[in-house]
């Protein structure tokens, strides 16, 4: 496994844990587009702004040049936001090398096109092999040395035998997934099913109400995702439930901070611009409700984020919507 490099894009929270995470594998080159982030990961083998107080492996090397990183690269690893991530990888197909896999770390979708990483991947890169990363993954626990478990979905599974040993590692666990699809739209969709649990903890809501919001949103998610192509068991395995228990439970979570935030009566702009790391969630919640409309789905909780997101309501008044929803048998929609 030494004999592949591995390049990895981004040097936030994740992109910085999984480089770290891939350096017992194989050699790893992280590109960071700030020159003080470099300078940092490389002398001190930190990375304040994202994972303070957090070593470093001393075998991380990161670098300004994504001409180096990709041209070098054996397998590339995008933990680039999704709003970005087209931009970066316009750059990436003048230096990668034919053939060479792609994995997305990137739990969001593309707002104008509606679109998911590995899709954008596909369009962008033709031919090359692609895949997702995923799962109940809060960064800072896994670098502390705490136990977690992934999944690997890459198109049609040719790649992931091969490509899994790089990511497995010691009490990282990383299991294998056919289903790109339903294991990339489970992160996606979790993280706005966050964001009302969030407010209902900012509320004061109790475990009630956020067993009930977890519930119902896992509801949801599936009900989307299997609309778009995904696989029903996939959401009631790690990309799916094991990622939104951990996402809507966790005070690491950047989704279920933002909701809590905004069920304190904070506005969503005031909340982001404090924000070091990006919340997918508040990003991607247009593009998801386009999609559930598209394909005639029912999805109140996502819609009454959706709604306070924009500035269309409250959490206050979303919590009252909810409760006014009709309640039949568990499994219809609603």
């Amino acid at each position: 496994m030494a004999e592949l490099k591995v390049g990895v894009l981004g040097g936030g929270s994740w992109g910085t844990t999984v480089a770290s995470l891939v350096t017992r594998n194989a050699p790893v080159q992280l590109w960071a587009r700030n020159s003080d982030a470099v300078r940092e990961i490389n002398t001190e083998h930190r990375n304040h702004r994202y994972l303070p107080d957090i070593v470093l492996p001393d075998k991380l090397v990161a670098s300004e040049d994504l001409a180096e990183v990709v041209s070098s690269a054996d397998v590339l690893v995008m933990g680039i936001p999704s709003q970005n991530f087209r931009g970066v990888l316009a750059e990436v197909q003048h230096h990668i090398r034919a053939w060479v896999p792609v994995i997305s770390l990137t739990k969001g979708l593309e707002v104008d096109t509606r679109m998911r990483m590995t899709q954008v991947v596909e369009e962008m890169l033709p031919g090359h092999p692609v895949g997702v990363l995923t799962g109940p993954n809060l960064a800072r626990e896994i670098m502390e040395g705490r136990a977690a478990a992934s999944v690997l979905a890459m198109q049609g599974g040719g790649n992931v035998e091969l490509l899994r040993p790089l990511f497995n590692s010691g009490l990282f666990r990383v299991y294998s997934n056919e289903d790109v699809t339903g294991c990339e739209l489970g992160g996606v969709l979790k993280n706005i099913i966050a964001i009302a649990v969030g407010m209902g903890d900012g509320l004061g809501a109790g475990d009630n109400t956020r067993a009930g919001l977890i519930t119902r949103g896992l509801a949801e998610v599936t009900r989307l995702g299997v609309a778009l192509g995904g696989k029903a068991r996939t959401f009631f395995g790690l990309a799916g439930m094991g990622d939104m228990i951990a996402t809507c439970t966790s005070d690491q979570s950047r989704n279920r901070s933002v909701g809590v935030q905004l069920g304190h009566g904070r506005t969503i702009d005031e909340i982001i611009d404090e924000m070091v790391m990006v919340a997918e969630g508040v990003k991607t919640a247009p593009a998801v409700m386009d999609l559930a409309r598209a394909h005639e789905i029912s999805m109140p909780i996502a819609e009454d984020v959706y709604k306070v997101v924009i500035g269309e309501s409250t959490a206050t008044r979303a919590f009252r919507g909810l409760l006014r929803v009709h309640a039949g048998a568990e499994s219809e929609p609603g």
